[in-house]
């Protein structure tokens, strides 16, 4: 651009893309974003993608590249506007993009449709304000107004919904973000459903060499971040693919709903994860937006019924096969177990029976003549060790043989879904 007029000229996107190997000017809404990672050199890489009225759809793709994670533009939700200034525009196939170039180019960042803020809330360090851009900024509000943004919920899945497969689209809030490992990051992510039961595809036996994982995770969360989760709903854990462990997932924003695009669910010892890849890309959601406020109301409910904490998957209702004390008691979540502020109390919980230490009834009684056996249980919020001992533990392993017996000559690993009153006492997250 050679006139120093220019720099005050936005263009619109299908003028630009008609400007190849030019710099231009643009200002757009952002629909969407990928998650920042490092690039194949020293750079830091991420793309949003924006539209404006004369491109609503499906929008061009700006690739940005600094020095840092930090510099990289942090989209506060899908909407708001970004202000780009001598991007170059590019081909690669068909496809048309703008580079953004950290040497000479510029972005800011402005609050969508609903403000009246014309302060940028992240600029680039060569960013310059000028009075111009106001009527800009005014008038791509002015036309959002009636825009309706395309966040795509009819093609996203809640956690209740999710299935082993490639392209799968997640709309839910991020609980936490942690790194786990040296060089590996973990987010926990929940929209108050539950996810599908699943089945255990382990040995019995295998129990005492290779027990069951209680979480994903290689150490236990501490229990003042379990008592932030919700207790209600499973809490997904989201990881980089291997060999993707440079991903940015500790920009993520704790407490935003999101939309994650193309992620892949897998299961993990019996246990759901999801894994972010280099194409997933990332949609923060407005807090009015229709899917957050119905999962609000639906987990409202749930938390106010004296039933609905059972897992979704027992109802109309659990099995009569066992009967427990304390009939009137509401139940209970593994996560309410978890998370009770008093050391000692006794809950009303459905569970899973999806492990056994011994798992031979024959091994149930020590050689000292008392009764002690583990148990793995889980429901959709945790995945707990039981342990019944002693002379607490006579009639309750009365059921437990007769089970066992049974499930022992016909299968090599089993759920079974029971209730049970449990008396928690905290030890290491273990109940």
């Amino acid at each position: 651009m050679g006139c120093r007029e220019d720099d005050y000229r936005f263009l619109q996107i299908v003028d630009a893309m008609s400007s190849i190997n030019q710099r231009v000017n643009l200002i757009g809404l952002v629909v969407e974003t990928s998650i920042p990672k490092h690039s194949k050199g020293t750079d830091c890489f991420c793309s949003v993608k924006i539209v404006d009225e004369s491109y609503s759809s499906p929008g061009i793709s700006v690739n940005l590249f600094s020095e840092n994670m930090e510099k990289l533009p942090h989209v506060e939700s899908a909407g708001d506007i970004i202000q780009l200034s001598h991007v170059v525009m590019k081909t690669h196939g068909r496809e048309i993009y703008a580079l953004f170039n950290k040497k000479f180019s510029s972005f800011a960042l402005f609050e969508g449709k609903y403000s009246t803020n014309f302060t940028p809330y992240q600029v680039s360090q060569n960013f310059r304000p000028r009075d111009q851009d106001k009527k800009f900024i005014a008038g791509l509000r002015k036309w959002t107004a009636n825009y309706q943004l395309n966040i795509g919920t009819d093609e996203s899945l809640s956690l209740k919904e999710i299935r082993v497969g490639e392209g799968l689209n997640l709309m839910c809030k991020v609980l936490h973000t942690c790194k786990v490992t040296k060089s590996e990051w973990m987010i926990f992510v929940w929209d108050g459903t539950d996810t599908p039961p699943v089945t255990v595809h382990t040995k019995l036996e295998d129990e005492m060499e290779n027990p069951l994982p209680l979480q994903l995770e290689p150490s236990h969360l501490s229990r003042d971040i379990l008592c932030t989760f919700p207790a209600v709903g499973t809490v997904l854990r989201v990881v980089a693919d291997q060999g993707n462990e440079k991903l940015g997932l500790h920009l993520l924003k704790s407490g935003r709903w999101v939309k994650f695009v193309n992620v892949i669910c897998e299961l993990h010892n019996g246990l759901w994860r999801a894994l972010l890849m280099p194409f997933t890309k990332l949609r923060y959601l407005p807090n009015d937006d229709p899917f957050v406020l119905q999962a609000q109301r639906y987990y409202d409910e749930r938390v106010s019924s004296k039933w609905a904490r059972m897992p979704s998957s027992s109802f109309p209702w659990s099995s009569h096969i066992t009967e427990t004390d304390y009939e009137d008691v509401p139940f209970v979540t593994l996560m309410n177990v978890l998370t009770y502020p008093e050391v000692t109390a006794k809950f009303r919980c459905v569970v899973r029976v999806v492990a056994a230490l011994p798992w031979g009834a024959d091994e149930f009684r020590s050689q000292l003549g008392t009764y002690r056996i583990r148990l793995t249980l889980e429901d959709p919020t945790a995945r707990i060790h039981a342990f019944v001992y002693a002379e607490d533990g006579v009639r309750t392993l009365i059921f437990y043989c007769l089970i066992f017996y049974v499930f022992s000559n016909l299968v090599s690993s089993f759920s079974l879904s029971l209730s049970l009153s449990l008396t928690c006492t905290h030890s290491s997250g273990l109940a």
